[in-house]
């Protein structure tokens, strides 16, 4: 048994969609979250700003005696993942392998959808990483960067909302996808305005595939904790108002403490 917590990084709220699964599939396990939120997107940036981003962070989190981290940001697993891993102890997971096997699992036809910001679509990840899997499978990738902007403000049920998902996810319907992923660690929370346009197509949300793996390597390891009241700790790197107001979208509940570092 190992009672240290688990680490979640991600550029900015988004991430609490994985700690909240963490919360769902392992009940038991303290959590620190770190949102790097004074630097988000890190989509636009370059591969060697991201990379220096995202190993400052981990070192943080390391500070806080964890033992495992979960790259919640697409953006960082998909262009600092095998680097980090190759320069750190503790296991690294990051959403976009777990995501992509799950969508094979689920697919009957091997015709798949991604959705994600601009930055994890151009960096082709899911892909990549589908293809790797199953050289056969047809990927159709989409960006919908407006989708971010519209969970952070809120507006999850408004009619703008639900015109603009089908603006954007008609035309991955005309595809004939059966499996659509969910690319982005704020998309979950469209589930049922995506569903509206795109039918009986099974929907891959990252996160939970995500924790899923986390549960597995902890299980392997012998790295889980004693039951007992978990501990969660929050840390940002600007605006801890505003992420604790987001995060009680994300979570469902209240955020009692928010640090800046």
């Amino acid at each position: 048994m190992d009672d240290r917590p688990i680490g979640v990084f991600d550029s900015g709220v988004g991430g609490l969609t994985v700690v909240k699964e963490i919360i769902r599939q392992l009940p038991q396990e303290d959590i620190v979250y770190f949102g790097d939120t004074a630097h988000l997107p890190y989509g636009p940036k370059s591969f060697q700003t991201i990379k220096r981003l995202v190993r400052d962070n981990i070192h943080f989190l390391l500070k806080k005696k964890i033992k495992a981290v979960i790259l919640a940001c697409h953006t960082a697993s998909a262009f600092t993942l095998e680097e980090m891993r190759e320069e750190n102890p503790i296991p690294i997971i990051g959403v976009i392998r777990p995501g992509a096997g799950e969508a094979l699992r689920v697919t009957k036809n091997k015709r798949i959808g991604v959705i994600g910001t601009y930055g994890t679509i151009k960096s082709g990840a899911y892909a990549k990483e589908l293809k790797r899997l199953e050289p056969e499978a047809f990927v159709i990738e989409k960006p919908c960067p407006l989708f971010v902007p519209l969970v952070e403000e809120g507006w999850i049920e408004k009619e703008a909302t639900r015109l603009i998902v089908r603006e954007y996810l008609e035309p991955l319907k005309e595809e004939e996808i059966d499996t659509l992923i969910l690319g982005c660690t704020h998309y979950p929370l469209l589930k049922k305005e995506i569903t509206q346009v795109m039918g009986e197509v099974s929907l891959i949300d990252s996160a939970r595939a995500t924790v899923g793996r986390l549960k597995r390597i902890l299980e392997e390891k012998n790295l889980l904790a004693r039951e007992g009241v978990p501990r969660h700790s929050f840390f940002v790197s600007d605006a801890p108002e505003r992420f604790a107001r987001l995060g009680k979208i994300f979570l469902g509940k209240e955020i009692e403490k928010v640090e800046r570092v």
